[in-house]
């Protein structure tokens, strides 16, 4: 009877280790992609969090008159090792031989190789130089970022058409009157955009030509119909021939597309000689915000100058208070920082700041503790929105990976 009860024990405590293996066995497969999804976070977090830095750094380098640079990541290679063993041993008291107590363990060990390389060489250096296009600008604008902002920080000027010229308005705190009529003009398409009546759409163009009935040819007739409007004048025995295009981008507070053929015109003719970084505007009475009606272009910055910018705030390129004009519609919220990016600078390590960098024993942080602390967080995504416009694809150093082995 004896021999017999022994031998459920022993069977019974086979079963338990049985199942015991098999649960390590699935709970090392359940840590695996547990693993894998903490290292891509951390990873992932690492390398927005050095980018931030880096902008951050360069903003202060910028300040002091130094060299502009930026270091990428190029490739994230994690081998993952997981190992696991089990057993038994008999137990402690009871009968001897009958009962066992299983032994199981297991480890995790990961080995990351990171692959850093300098941004650098002619390609990126243009694109750092280069000033961005209104393309650009627009595809931010669609987005819901602040008109306003995006104004203040990627327009170098505005040229405002003044009866038969323009006048031209830098965006320059140390220019005092230019920068607050450039102020004032990028407040008032604020207050347009708070009441959802600003439009940035692409000006619908007309290219019209005139042939002499005899030139064209009877075969090539329908080939041009599906091409051109094609409109038969018998007075003098010529076809007009006319196509619509998309030309540039223009902010307007009323809708391009409902604009007379003659108003098109009128149009094409002051964009005729646009640039692609410049973007045009063009205010008009009768429409929300045309009590003060004004028709001009912003002329962009690059990257480098943005950051040029930013730096000189930190010095005497200090931003300041600018009120609305007063034809000027309320400003919803009354958001009107007096900085384009407040920072904060300080001798020891800021506290609750997102994000701070180490510069000659001082700290630099974006100002998140003011009445501004969103509008200066949409700052800084901005920025880091507008870098990853400018960067050029990184080198890679063989084929990015993340690797477990069990």
């Amino acid at each position: 009877m004896k021999i017999k009860q022994t031998g459920q024990a022993q069977l019974l405590n086979f079963l338990k280790l049985s199942v015991l293996i098999l649960i390590l066995t699935l709970l090392i497969g359940c840590i695996s992609p547990i693993a894998l999804n903490r290292a891509v976070l951390a990873y992932d977090d690492a390398v927005t969090d050095t980018i931030s830095q880096q902008l951050l750094i360069n903003i202060v380098r910028a300040h002091h008159h130094q060299p502009i640079h930026f270091t990428g990541v190029s490739n994230i290679a994690a081998t993952f090792t997981f190992h696991a063993n089990a057993g038994a041993t008999p137990a402690l008291g009871g009968l001897a031989g009958t009962s066992l107590m299983p032994i199981f363990g297991g480890g995790v060990a990961e080995s990351p190789t990171i692959s850093i390389v300098p941004i650098e060489g002619e390609d990126f250096t243009k694109r750092l130089l280069t000033p961005f296009s209104q393309s650009k600008l627009t595809l931010l604008l669609r987005q819901r970022y602040d008109v306003d902002l995006l104004l203040r920080m990627m327009a170098q000027e505005v040229r405002l058409q003044e009866q038969a010229k323009y006048g031209i308005y830098r965006n320059k705190p140390s220019d005092n009157e230019s920068y607050m009529m450039f102020r004032r003009i990028v407040l008032h398409l604020s207050a347009i955009q708070d009441a959802n009546e600003l439009h940035a759409e692409p000006l619908p163009l007309i290219h019209s030509w005139t042939i002499p009935a005899s030139a064209f040819a009877k075969e090539g007739f329908s080939t041009l119909q599906k091409e051109y409007e094609i409109e038969y004048r018998a007075k003098d025995n010529t076809y007009k021939l006319s196509t619509h295009t998309a030309g540039p981008i223009l902010i307007t507070n009323y809708d391009p597309s409902l604009l007379s053929a003659q108003e098109k015109e009128e149009m094409h003719q002051i964009v005729e000689d646009w640039d692609i970084n410049d973007i045009a505007f063009d205010i008009r009475s009768g429409y929300f915000g045309g009590e003060w009606p004004m028709r001009g272009s912003f002329r962009l910055r690059s990257f480098h100058a943005i950051l040029d910018f930013l730096g000189k705030a930190l010095g005497n390129e200090h931003g300041y208070r600018v009120d609305k004009d007063p034809r000027t519609s309320q400003i919803l919220g009354d958001e009107n920082p007096d900085l384009t990016m407040a920072m904060m600078v300080s001798n020891s390590a800021p506290k609750n700041a997102d994000i701070s960098v180490r510069w000659n024993d001082r700290y630099y942080a974006v100002d998140t503790r003011s009445q501004y602390a969103r509008w200066n967080r949409d700052a800084f995504q901005l920025l880091f929105l507008l870098f990853q416009m400018t960067v050029t694809d990184i080198p890679r150093v063989g084929v990015p990976s993340i690797t477990i082995a069990k």
